[in-house]
């Protein structure tokens, strides 16, 4: 259930207020396009500049307009226990299919302290969990042999790895991977990890162009490297240019440029800079997974 490409879904905005029917569009054309999978309420989701209540909104919608088409794990991690156990009840109680919890931020715990946060939020919620591992935002880094102390007591049934490092992503596979799925947290890195036992990717550039990020995992799930190899090479010049500037800044640009929503994100974060923003436009009109898109919008503002 939990293998694929999974998309780490974008808040729209409109104004001040969370743009509905964007997201509403959006979750349908990712369905569509063939993802296994919608992550809301992560980091590319903005969820620290969310209100408890726009959350709580943001993943009741996406779990609603879902329908049961594919998984949606709702992010549910924050820096304390308390209000992550809080959180997770109330995405069980949505119809979440899994709750995905990031590694304590700022607090910078322990590896003992990780497997007691996580360890305190599976004894609460009756509910699978995905655990998010990206030490460069939270400070701290989730070694391979907590992943395995965390596997054994609790119901991790997939890690979701940013750390960057093959080498402890192999360590992670070895540790883990016959019990649960490691899931690429780079999209640059989503082969590499595949190719040494990863099971898929929550995916930023799904946001974008999904159908070929989707296409990338099954190829290169099912042995076909070739395939999976031409679509890594032609993605890649737009998996680096999303992050150009602190993910979601540029994909939610993109997202704009593409016409599914506007690309309005909430301070502290500022738009893409101009220099950015002429250079995503050239990616985006030269990668074959975007510029129909792209060419299709700039048609119809002319």
């Amino acid at each position: 259930m939990f293998q694929g490409t999974f998309v780490a879904l974008i808040t729209p905005f409109t104004g001040d207020r969370i743009d509905e029917p964007a997201l509403a569009r959006l979750v349908d054309w990712l369905i569509d396009q063939g993802v296994d999978g919608l992550v809301p309420c992560g980091t590319t989701g903005e969820t620290p500049s969310l209100t408890e209540e726009e959350w709580q909104r943001v993943a009741a919608f996406v779990i609603e307009r879902a329908a049961g088409r594919v998984p949606v794990i709702v992010g549910t991690g924050t820096n304390s226990t308390a209000t992550t156990i809080a959180r997770t009840r109330i995405a069980r109680e949505l119809g979440a299919d899994a709750a995905m919890v990031v590694t304590p931020y700022y607090n910078k715990p322990q590896q003992e302290g990780l497997v007691r946060h996580v360890v305190a939020v599976a004894d609460a919620v009756d509910l699978p969990l995905v655990v998010y591992n990206v030490p460069g935002r939270t400070g701290v880094n989730l070694a391979p042999e907590t992943a395995r102390r965390l596997v054994e007591q609790a119901p991790v049934v997939a890690i979701k790895e940013s750390s960057g490092s093959l080498d402890q992503i192999s360590e992670l596979v070895l540790a883990v991977g016959e019990r649960c799925a490691v899931l690429s947290g780079d999209d640059s890195l989503t082969l590499p990890i595949i190719a040494v036992g990863g099971r898929g990717v929550i995916s930023v550039v799904a946001n974008v162009a999904p159908a070929a990020m989707a296409a990338l995992v099954r190829a290169a799930l099912q042995g076909d490297m070739e395939r999976a190899r031409a679509l890594h090479h032609e993605l890649f010049p737009l998996a680096r240019a999303l992050f150009l500037e602190t993910n979601p800044v540029p994909v939610k640009a993109a997202a704009e440029m593409l016409g599914l929503c506007a690309g309005t994100v909430r301070l502290p974060l500022a738009p893409l800079s101009d220099a950015n923003r002429q250079r995503l436009v050239h990616i985006l009109a030269t990668c074959p997974h975007t510029a129909p898109l792209l060419a299709s919008r700039l048609g119809e503002a002319a």
